[in-house]
């Protein structure tokens, strides 16, 4: 049972490490179409002549979001003074009022682009986009720094002199993750107090797509911000989804078939020794066998018998081991599970041949 134990170790690792690569290749593609196959981003080329200073028209939002297969979009840029503005939250005693995390001009479709998860409050809308409105919307890691915590209480944050007010906080999103430690502010606030992006490039739109209209709106978003002026815009399409993947599942391929390898590895080295033991600790009843008319191939067929069936019961095991491996972890992480009938049902008869081979030489 001892010497059984590393095939059913070698094995489980193979068929758990190959049906989890599976259904990870299952989730990535799943992650991968929800997320970046549906991204897409507009930058300032800074190409062309144009008598409007930002590339961005003010209404950016609602023209992409009257594009079919656009589901939201938003205009973010960093806001860059000289000096650089001083964020200030709220202080105690002895601490340190300036904080200075990075601030953001960032319009109101920008949320739900980004698939913002809001912690407390709510974010900002295209009501307070029009009023100009000085509120904020923090990340995570800028609310821990400016010691916001209760929205209850209208919290407010000074960016420069200028107090605003604290209308939310996000805890996650899932694109731009750097955003979690902004500061964002309402465009058109941004363009009334400090004016407009101040360097060309530096303002960006994301647009998230429906599924599969991605490269449609891709092509159509330049003309839908400025059909005079197509040249200001760089579009950046998603990937094909199909080549990434691929490389993805290889890369998984790959990775997860040399570690179940190395576990095989080790079953064999456990059965090769066991298997030496025996023949050492046997040499009395192989030469009563022999003394009796067996030849070599009978002995060699005893003992490759021998390791062959434990390879074979490990094999056994190991599989039925590594099955419900797979199937516990899909359903704690509530994925599908996804298992290979071709490994499951080759798992044994590997089990057996690692037997046969590491009893070939004792």
């Amino acid at each position: 049972m001892l010497t059984a134990l590393g095939t059913v170790l070698g094995i489980g690792a193979f068929v758990a490490v190959l049906g989890l690569t599976a259904t990870a290749q299952g989730q990535v593609s799943d992650r991968f179409t929800a997320l970046v196959a549906t991204e897409v981003v507009v930058e300032d080329s800074g190409v062309g002549d144009s008598e409007e200073p930002d590339a961005f028209p003010a209404d950016a939002d609602q023209r992409l979001r009257k594009v079919v297969g656009v589901r939201h979009a938003g205009v973010w840029w960093q806001v860059e003074q000289a000096p650089p503005l001083p964020v200030r939250g709220v202080t105690l005693p002895g601490e340190s009022g300036k904080q200075d995390p990075p601030v953001f001009a960032a319009s109101a479709g920008l949320m739900g682009a980004l698939r913002a998860e809001v912690q407390s409050g709510r974010v900002y809308d295209d009501g307070h986009e029009v009023a100009e409105a000085r509120v904020v919307v923090l990340g995570i890691g800028a609310a821990r720094q400016l010691r916001v915590h209760d929205l209850g209480l209208r919290p407010a944050v000074f960016i420069g002199d200028i107090p605003f007010t604290v209308v939310g906080v996000i805890s996650d999103v899932k694109r731009q993750p750097e955003l979690l430690s902004a500061v964002m502010v309402p465009r058109r606030t941004v363009e009334r107090l400090w004016g407009g992006p101040t360097k060309s490039g530096q303002a960006k739109m994301l647009i998230e797509a429906q599924p599969g209209a991605a490269q449609v709106v891709a092509e159509q978003a330049a003309l839908a911000l400025r059909p005079s002026a197509v040249e200001r815009f760089k579009v950046i399409p998603p990937p094909d989804p199909r080549t990434l993947r691929d490389q993805i599942s290889s890369d998984l391929n790959s990775l997860f078939l040399a570690l179940a390898g190395l576990c095989l590895i080790v079953g064999a080295v456990g059965i090769a020794n066991t298997t030496m033991v025996a023949v050492l600790e046997r040499t009395s009843e192989i030469g009563i066998r022999r003394a009796l008319g067996a030849r070599r191939r009978h002995i060699a067929a005893q003992f490759l018998a021998e390791s062959g069936l434990i390879g074979l019961l490990g094999g056994l095991v190991g599989t039925s081991v590594g099955v419900l491996t797979v199937v516990a972890v899909a359903l704690v992480r509530e994925w599908t599970a996804v298992m290979p009938i071709s490994t499951a049902a080759a798992a044994p008869a590997l089990g057996a041949v690692v037997g046969l081979v590491a009893g070939a030489y004792p």
